[in-house]
């Protein structure tokens, strides 16, 4: 019987016989020259970052500071968590964070829902009619807010108002909408989803996109419906992208849309009930009241609340399903 290989003295052989060379490590400033181009696209956003979102939060110290104009920055008397304090205790503090939270809420729900909707059945359009009503629906999302409040001007305005006219017609009662708080719930979530939903519409489209289109291929060989392929396929294979944005949603909810609330109900007391929210509170404490050190703390608790609310999400959908998280 032959004796068996050797197979240590084979691959002692084969190295001494082919031997490896060393390999140098390579420098940072290589890996900096080979993406410099990379490097230089992304040096526009970093510095909008770190100037709009890094060097402001210096600025959170006068959160705990009674802040004058004589006294300067640092000058200014500390107070500790008093500016936090006359926020809580105040009327308004309940009534703000519940419009936040709630209309957070519905913006990101319905957001989510419709633009799934929406790309799903632009997923079925020829290639023709799929340009027209991506740049329809993209259109809104241009336009400013400042522009979308004469736009709801035009259509609210209880004299010459396109809705009141529409409403005389009928033979129905008109209102006088900007003196009214009931019906503006209504009017924010249609303006933010006509304004929004273009938008989130095609960023699942564009994953939709992604999709291996094989899988299309042998559903439609196997005999699935449009329906059962959107179900079974489609739904699934966002769901990475769904979560994350939904993540991302999850930490904004304390923080409102301030052009949507501030300028469609064109700073009406008397719709301050159902539109005011913290930001347009904020804004007006420090407009008309030049309290710097309540709206700093209102801001950072904003933001700490938000931040919080991202790594709980963040955490939950890393224990069901990990792949799915953000980090």
């Amino acid at each position: 019987m032959p004796n068996s290989p050797n197979y240590e003295s084979t691959a002692a052989e084969a190295r001494s016989a082919y031997p490896l060379k060393p390999t140098k490590r390579r420098s940072e400033w290589f890996y900096l020259k080979k993406n410099a181009e990379l490097l230089m696209l992304l040096t526009p956003g970093a510095l909008l970052v770190l100037i709009f979102s890094y060097l402001p939060m210096f600025g959170t110290v006068l959160a705990f500071k009674d802040y004058r104009y004589d006294k300067g920055f640092w000058g200014s008397d500390w107070v500790g968590f008093d500016n936090f304090k006359f926020f809580f205790i105040s009327d308004n503090a309940w009534l703000v964070t519940r419009n936040t939270v709630g209309y957070g809420l519905l913006y990101m729900i319905l957001t989510t829902v419709i633009g799934l909707f929406f790309a799903i059945l632009m997923n079925e359009l020829g290639k023709k009619w799929l340009r027209i009503h991506q740049t329809a629906m993209f259109i809104p999302y241009c336009l400013s807010w400042v522009v979308v409040s004469y736009l709801a001007l035009a259509m609210l305005d209880s004299s010459n108002g396109y809705l009141n006219r529409i409403l005389e017609t009928l033979g129905l009662e008109t209102h006088m909408w900007y003196l009214e708080s009931k019906p503006w719930p209504y009017i924010l979530v249609s303006a933010y989803l006509w304004k929004n939903i273009g938008f989130s519409t095609l960023v699942y489209f564009a994953g939709i996109m992604g999709i291996n289109q094989e899988y299309y291929e042998a559903a439609k060989i196997d005999g699935a419906s449009r329906w059962q392929m959107a179900t079974r396929i489609t739904l699934p294979m966002l769901s990475t992208l769904i979560v994350v944005l939904l993540i991302l949603a999850i930490g904004h909810i304390f923080v409102g849309d301030f052009g949507l609330h501030y300028f469609l109900p064109n700073e009406n007391g008397m719709t301050f009930p159902t539109t005011d929210i913290i930001d347009t509170y904020v804004y007006r404490a420090l407009r008309v009241h030049g309290d710097i050190g309540m709206s700093t703390a209102i801001g950072l608790y904003q933001s700490a609340v938000g931040l919080v609310l991202v790594v709980v999400a963040n955490t939950v959908v890393r224990k069901v399903s990990e792949e799915n998280s953000l980090f």
